[in-house]
This record gives structure tokens, sequence and C-alpha cells, in this order.
């Protein structure tokens, strides 16, 4: 009973005690103390009577918190201070007990969308793998967190890999499930690829934001993971191409993702560099991808040339008989002249190429000339054997001849040509 002041009233007498206002989680604490089996038959005998989903979700959250030390990772010093309070109280339980419990929440739990955070979630997944659960329960988990991908965050998807086999830092493998299992329902609700209006462009539709968000999300997850010299190529490629195409409106994270993944893998050879940017659509690339992309020396060459003609396409300017396609955004001014100076150097960088190219040709038939001229110089010399050098007395010049022809014009040419006949007989007497 209250009073007109607002204090309660026992049998009529005021004990001047101030009501304090329930929220509708006030029991979460009081029911975190029974065992699993009472728990159990609470949460049974919730459902039974219609309570919220939400609700019964709130205590699930609360109690495997304060059972389960490895939720606590990420909460706050309060938290933590009051999960300490209440581990006084109770024996923090083994991993065997830790992993039964786990198993439990993960079939008490309702399998529906939306109804329970991302973060608990991923908190249990996390949880589950440390523990070794049992394969049904991890697959339960990766299936309810791919019901609702588009829900969560790049922290979430970062989870540590425990597995001896596999060398990689994060679980990309749990990642590329996860995903799997998100375009299977997005498929089951029907969702589908975007259709063309009478303009050519394309529609948008309600149904594209989940599946445009996730793939915003993996985009970040890759470039995220990218640094990772252990990771593969075919994983790598297998989550980029995961994602459909009509999900990606713009391709610069991709971009992004793919060029941090070149930068740490420079030993990949030029086949696997194509092969990786196949998954990545160059026409749907920003004026500031494209322009990054055309002086990227890490792209193959193929692969350059793509950008180019796509900033082209954004500029407007047709190429290879192409005209401006309608409803297609044309560039301001700015982004014009950043593109063409991208262009610029380009072409620049190519002219370079084709300079260094000439000179090393030259360069190599000048060699093949002088080895050429070396060989017919001394014919008769045998395999390995040096030519000899005769001394002044005894050597003829090869241009004593031309040297000759040049003093004739002075009338000294005669009288030095007897000479040199005269001493090239004194040479063949000795």
């Amino acid at each position: 009973m209250q009073s007109p002041g607002g204090s309660l009233l026992w049998n009529g007498i005021s004990t001047g005690a101030k009501p304090r206002n329930s929220s509708p989680d006030w029991w979460y604490d009081d029911v975190s103390c029974l065992s699993l089996p009472l728990y159990k038959r609470f949460i049974s005998a919730m459902e039974y009577r219609g309570i919220s989903q939400d609700i019964i979700v709130g205590s699930l959250n609360h109690y495997a918190k304060r059972r389960l030390p490895g939720l606590n990772r990420r909460k706050s010093i309060s938290d933590v201070s009051s999960c300490l309070s209440i581990s006084t109280l109770t024996s923090i339980p083994s991993e065997e007990e830790q992993k039964y419990l786990l198993e439990e929440i993960d079939r008490l739990l309702p399998f529906q969308r939306g109804v329970t955070s991302c973060k608990l979630l991923f908190g249990l997944l996390r949880t589950a793998i440390f523990l070794k659960a049992s394969p049904s329960c991890v697959s339960n988990l990766e299936r309810r967190i791919g019901m609702q991908l588009d829900k969560a965050t790049l922290e979430d998807l970062l989870i540590t890999n425990i597995s001896e086999s596999v060398e990689t830092l994060y679980d990309v493998d749990c990642i590329q499930r996860i995903v799997d299992h998100f375009l299977a329902m997005d498929q089951e609700t029907g969702g589908a690829s975007p259709g063309l209006g009478e303009d050519g462009q394309m529609l948008a539709s309600p149904s594209l934001m989940p599946v445009s968000m996730v793939a915003k999300l993996i985009d970040a997850y890759l470039a995220e993971v990218a640094p990772d010299v252990n990771l593969k190529l075919p994983k790598f490629q297998s989550l980029a191409a995961a994602i459909p195409d009509y999900a990606r409106p713009i391709d610069d994270g991709l971009y992004r993702a793919i060029d941090i993944y070149l930068k740490a893998h420079p030993h990949l050879s030029e086949s696997e560099k194509e092969e990786l940017c196949r998954v990545m659509d160059c026409q749907k690339l920003s004026l500031e991808a494209c322009t990054h992309a055309a002086q990227n020396e890490r792209l193959p060459l193929r692969v350059i040339v793509q950008p180019l003609e796509g900033g082209s396409r954004q500029l407007g300017l047709p190429i290879s008989g192409e005209h401006h396609r309608a409803g297609w955004p044309l560039a301001s001014s700015r982004e014009n002249q950043t593109l063409r100076e991208g262009m610029d150097s380009m072409k620049q960088r190519v002219a370079e190429l084709e300079k260094e190219c000439s000179a090393m040709r030259e360069d190599i038939e000048r060699l093949g000339r002088s080895r050429s001229a070396g060989k017919s110089r001394f014919p008769f010399l045998p395999l390995g054997a040096k030519p000899q050098i005769c001394s002044n007395k005894q050597a003829v010049p090869a241009t004593s001849k031309t040297a000759t022809a040049n003093e004739d014009k002075d009338g000294r040419g005669e009288v030095r040509h007897q000479q040199w006949r005269h001493a090239a007989a004194e040479a063949r007497q000795a």
C-alpha cells in the first residue's frame, strides 16, 4: 500500500521507504542461481504460458553470461565485477560442464530471425569452438547467425582460429559457412537478382538491402584478413566470389581487399593474379578507384586496361565505337581532370617501357655484330686459340690501305706505300 506522499505503508503505518521502479528483467538475477535442470523447467513453463520470446532470450543471455566465463571477454568492468561476485558464491564449472550447458542453451534458444542478438550468438559460437562442442551445436549456431548476418559487425566476424591444422589467424572457413547459410536463406525467402527497367537501369528492391549489407561486410572482412601470409588464394577467392554480382553496387571495397592481398602475397604468378582479379568487375569501380588501379603496379597488365575503359565510360567518352548510354552519370570536371592525369601518366609509363625495350634490342644487335666480326677476323684459328699480335717491325696494320689512300692526295702516299712493301718483304725473309 502507498501513502499520498509516495512512501510505503505497512498496516497503515508509513515506513518511509520509496517504491523502486521495477524493470522487466528484475528477476534475471534470481533465476540465474537455479541449477540447469530447474532452469530448463522454468523456461519451458514460460514458453507454455506464452511469455514473449524477447524476455525468454534475455533470461537465457543473462544465465549464459553468469555460467560461461568465456562470454564475459568483452564485458565492461562493472559487469565483470558483478560476475565475480556471483562466482564467489558458486564454484566455476569445469569445461565439460560448460560444454553441456552451452549445448543446452543452444537447444533452448528460439530458432527465429532477429530475436537473439548477433553479439550473443557470436559469443556462444566462439565459446563452442573453444570448448570443442558437438558439431551439431556449432552448426546450429552458424545457421542462426546466417539468418541475420546483415545485422553483424566486422568485430563479430573476427573469430580467432584455434585449429592446429590451419595456420591462418582468423577462421575463414567458419565465415564461409555462415555466408553460405545466409545466401541459402535469402534464396528461400524470395531474394533474387534485380531486374532491368525500360531504360536499362537496375531496379532497386527492398530485398536487396540485407544482401548488399552483407556484401559490404564481407568486403571489409576480406580486407582485414588479406594481410595474413598463410591465407591461401583459393580460400580468399572463394569467399570473395560467394557474394553475387548484383549485391555489390560498387566494387571499391573488393578492389581494396584484392590490392591488400596482392601486396601481402608478392609471390603470386601472373596467371594467379589474373584469376583473382576475375572476381572483380572493373566497370563498377569509382573514378578514384579507376585512377588508383591504372597506376597500380601489382595488378596484371591485362587488368590495368579495364579500369581505364571503365573510367572513360564514366566520363562519357566512346571506346571502340561505343556511345554514351542514357542514364549513365557524367563525372564532374574535377573528376575528369583527375582521370585524364592518371591516363597520361599511364601512357608515359608505357612509352618509357617501349624506349627501354628498343634500347635493349639495339644493344643485343650491336653485341651480335661485334661477335660475328671477331669470328671473321680469325677464320683459320682452332677452337680455343688466341690470335698472336705482331711487333711493330712485323705487323702490317689492316688500316694501312685506308691511311695510304688518304696520304696519296698530298703526294706522299706512294713513298710510304713502298716503305711498307719493303718492310713486309724483310719480315717474310726473316
